[in-house]
């Protein structure tokens, strides 16, 4: 419970401080304008790079657990709960 508190908090952090940087990003001079498609784009690349990232260690673990415990591995012992049918 506290891993996934932990984990809702950081992505709650990666979407609410790009949206509090939007809110202010208004130049100090008055001549500044924000140039919201740049701005939409690079938002949009920062946010794929973290859901490329996530998918790649979630794909890993998967493989991995997929690889550590298949059925043909050498120390894959039944569990207590499995019985010892073979």
């Amino acid at each position: 419970m506290k891993f996934i508190f932990g984990f809702l908090l950081i992505i709650g952090v990666l979407v609410i401080v790009p949206a509090v940087d939007l809110a202010f990003a208004a130049g100090d001079e008055p001549g500044e304008y924000l140039d919201r498609r740049v701005v939409i784009w690079n938002l949009f690349y920062k946010m794929m790079t973290v859901a490329f990232t996530v998918g790649s260690v979630v794909s890993g673990t998967i493989i991995w657990q997929v690889w550590r415990f298949r059925e043909s591995h050498p120390k894959a012992t039944p569990t207590r709960y499995e019985g010892t049918d073979w």
